[in-house]
């Protein structure tokens, strides 16, 4: 029997990194993953994704801009398989990567289902049927979560889809409706769209991407109907149903029901963690309603030895705070000189078209909370770099407490907006005054200078506006 100091069950980003970090502190470390090194995201979601985006960006360009551009084609074919065929090589070079990581730091893999059978040991399954008892002092458990589906809907992979059959499929419908405007539902209406999809949105609340600021909402909602994606927000789905030629999405909202029809449904509503059939309730973990594991800020459950990272926490269910929690879990085992997170102050960010990007506080909560603020405002329409680029929609935006000049958060939408948020968030983090930001000189010419001239209008000095 293999004994460890450290078992790490899932092997995502939340997982894989955690391990290599208590690899790094010296800790006997193993990782235990049913499917795939790197999880979900490197294989089936925000990295092959992004894949798609790039091709249908450039789609999206020879399609509706070549006039602008200066070019023509008397015959334009799209091939959307070969965009997939791309997304597939990219995950595959990143997985293999990862593989190579755990090599590094002589981390065991274990392929196969984990089940906690007391507080020390984790027994595999392999797909044989195999199994092996592992024996450790902690075990950090990083599973994720799985796709939220309401019941009476059926996902049959072929007519109604999640975002993993979306991303794999590599023939389009010529019609689809999404349910659900958070950003997998944005992200595949940008992608389908630029491959000249009829795309519908259908989303329950009021808004578009309704977790971000208000404005940001609308700016979106203008930009989408633009592109001709159609939007139908404040409308509930009652039913959704396949039929012979594709599907039958009945919406329901104040001024009555609708039928809508298209080749195909995607599925986006949400994710659900997956705490349960672990074998921890057995143990004595704590498990929300939800099936979420609680924890503390170090990462621990109630249970000594049992500690949780990532979506399975239903903390903050990113990628990168997933990584960031398994890092500091892994500290926290070591004892080692560590860090705590702030959730509301982790970056969030939507590669629709235009890009989003947020943290911290919206206008709205931060009044809510009695903070007397200022904001500041800059258009990328004013901004050298994108009026070159050609992608000069919307705007940066800066929420600060008045009194102190403390940034309490900060709501982008536009180009590479993504790229843009780190440095706010670092000066967030360094508790930085927008007067600060604004005499930290900027390339030029570059987008981050919309982040410079943003915080000079918060002083009250604005330049270029």
């Amino acid at each position: 029997m293999d004994n460890y100091d450290v078992i790490v069950i899932g092997a995502g980003p939340a997982g894989y990194v955690s391990a290599i970090r208590a690899a790094q502190l010296g800790l006997k470390t193993a990782i235990v993953d049913k499917q795939w090194l790197g999880g979900v995201c490197l294989n089936v979601g925000c990295i092959p994704s992004k894949s798609l985006l790039k091709n249908a960006e450039v789609a999206h360009t020879l399609r509706e801009r070549g006039k602008e551009f200066g070019f023509s084609f008397e015959n334009l074919k799209l091939d959307y398989s070969v965009a997939v065929k791309r997304s597939r090589q990219v995950s595959d070079r990143l997985t293999k990567g990862v593989g190579f990581l755990m090599k590094k730091h002589n981390i065991a893999v274990y392929m196969g289902g984990a089940k906690v059978t007391a507080r020390d040991t984790v027994t595999v399954t392999d797909k044989d049927g195999k199994l092996t008892e592992l024996k450790t002092k902690n075990i950090i458990v990083a599973t994720g979560a799985s796709v939220a589906v309401p019941p009476g809907w059926t996902i049959d992979g072929q007519k109604v889809v999640t975002y993993l059959e979306a991303i794999l499929q590599d023939k389009l419908p010529k019609s689809a409706v999404i349910i659900g405007s958070g950003a997998i539902g944005v992200e595949f209406a940008t992608v389908w769209n630029s491959y000249g999809v009829e795309v519908t949105i259908v989303e329950m609340l009021p808004r578009l991407v309704p977790l971000e600021d208000e404005e940001v909402s609308a700016e979106l909602a203008k930009a989408f109907a633009k592109r001709k994606i159609n939007v139908l927000t404040g409308h509930k789905v009652t039913s959704l149903a396949a039929t012979e030629t594709g599907v039958k999405v009945i919406v329901s909202a104040e001024g009555g029901d609708k039928t809508l029809e298209a080749d195909q449904a995607l599925v986006a509503i949400g994710f659900k963690p997956n705490g349960r059939g672990l074998g921890l309730e057995e143990i004595g973990v704590k498990l929300t309603e939800r099936g979420a594991i609680e924890i503390d800020e170090r990462m621990a459950t109630n249970v000594p030895g049992i500690w949780a990272i990532g979506d399975v926490t239903a903390k903050l269910m990113l990628a990168h705070v997933g990584s960031a929690q398994g890092i500091i879990c892994a500290e926290n085992i070591a004892k080692a000189e560590t860090i705590t997170l702030d959730y509301e102050m982790m970056p969030r960010a939507t590669y629709c078209q235009p890009q989003v990007a947020s943290f911290g506080l919206t206008e709205a909560q931060a009044k809510e909370r009695g903070h007397t603020i200022k904001v500041a405002k800059f258009p990328f329409q004013a901004n050298g770099k994108a009026l070159g680029l050609g992608d000069y929609a919307g705007w940066v935006k800066l929420v600060v407490d008045e009194k102190y000049g403390e940034i309490l958060g900060a709501h982008l939408i536009g180009p590479e907006v993504t790229e843009l948020l780190p440095e706010l968030t670092l000066a967030q983090m360094m508790e930085l005054t927008p007067a600060e930001i604004a005499r930290n000189v900027h390339a030029h010419p570059s987008l981050s200078e919309t982040l410079m001239e943003m915080a000079h209008v918060a002083e009250g000095q604005g330049i270029h506006i």
